[in-house]
C-alpha cells in the first residue's frame, strides 16, 4: 500500500520538513499519525498524495512510485485516494449533492452512476436529508461531512484525513473519527493525522505513528 525508504523532504526555502522516513503500511490498516503542529504530519500526507516529491529516498503508494518523473503515476494514485483536508474546498452556490459529484468528475464515471454514488455517500455520512441544500447554508460540522462524502463516494483504496477533528468539541470529534473508521475494510486503508491524542488513547487494532521535528519517533502496531 505505502512503502517509504529513507524519505526526506526539503522545501524550496530550505526547510527540512521530513528526515529519513521509513514506512510499510498495509491494505486495510487504520493509521493514526500524531504530533504537534509543524511536526511534519501534513507534509507526509502531501507526499503520499503526490503533492510533493521526496527530495531523497524512495516512496511507493498503491504500487506506484512517487517522484517528479512519473506524472502518470501521480494521476493514477490520486484516482484511488479520497482526501479530507482541513480546508473543505466546497463550492458555494452548489448543493451538497453537486459538491460530492464534483469529486468524481475526472474519474470517467457515467452521470447516473455518479449521482447514485454521491447519494449513497451522503446517506452514509448522515446527510441524505441535506443533499439539495446549498453548502453555504450548512453548519461547519455538516460541511465536514460533505467533504468526507466527497472523499468516499469514489470508493477509494486509501482515505487520507488531515486533522479532521481540529475544530470540533469532544462528542462531535469522536463521531467524526468513528465515521472515518467505518470506511476501513480489507481493501481500504484509512490514515488520520491528529494532535488530539486524548481522542484515540484507548484505540485498539490500529497503527500509531508519532512524528516529531520531521522524524518518526514512535511506531506502535496493535492487532
Amino acid at each position: 500500500m505505502i512503502i517509504s525508504n529513507n524519505v526526506s523532504l526539503i522545501y524550496p526555502d530550505k526547510t527540512q520538513a521530513l528526515t529519513d522516513i521509513n514506512l510499510d503500511i498495509k491494505p486495510g490498516e487504520l493509521v493514526y499519525i500524531t504530533g504537534p503542529s509543524g511536526s511534519g504530519k501534513t507534509s507526509l500526507l502531501k507526499l503520499i498524495m503526490g503533492m510533493e516529491y521526496p527530495t531523497s529516498g524512495t516512496l511507493s503508494v498503491l504500487g506506484r512510485q512517487v517522484n517528479n518523473s512519473r506524472a502518470g503515476n501521480i494521476r493514477r494514485i490520486r484516482r484511488s485516494i479520497g482526501p479530507v483536508f482541513q480546508e473543505f474546498k466546497l463550492i458555494e452556490g452548489r448543493t451538497s449533492l453537486e459538491n460530492v459529484m464534483m469529486g468524481m468528475r475526472f474519474l470517467g464515471v457515467k452521470p447516473k452512476l455518479m449521482k447514485d454514488a454521491a447519494n449513497e455517500a451522503l446517506e452514509e455520512v448522515g446527510l441524505g436529508h441535506k443533499k439539495m441544500s446549498k453548502v453555504e447554508n450548512l453548519s461547519w460540522g455538516e460541511s465536514q461531512r460533505v467533504a468526507i462524502a466527497r472523499a468516499v463516494a469514489r470508493k477509494p483504496s486509501l482515505i487520507l484525513a488531515d486533522e479532521p477533528t481540529g475544530n470540533l468539541d469532544y462528542d462531535n470529534a469522536i463521531n467524526i473519527l468513528g465515521l472515518l473508521k467505518s470506511f476501513r475494510n480489507e481493501n481500504t486503508t484509512v490514515i488520520i493525522t491528529t494532535h488530539a491524542t486524548h481522542l484515540i488513547k484507548d484505540e485498539q487494532n490500529a497503527t500509531f505513528i508519532s512524528v516529531d521535528k520531521g522524524r518518526i519517533a514512535i511506531e506502535r502496531r496493535y492487532r
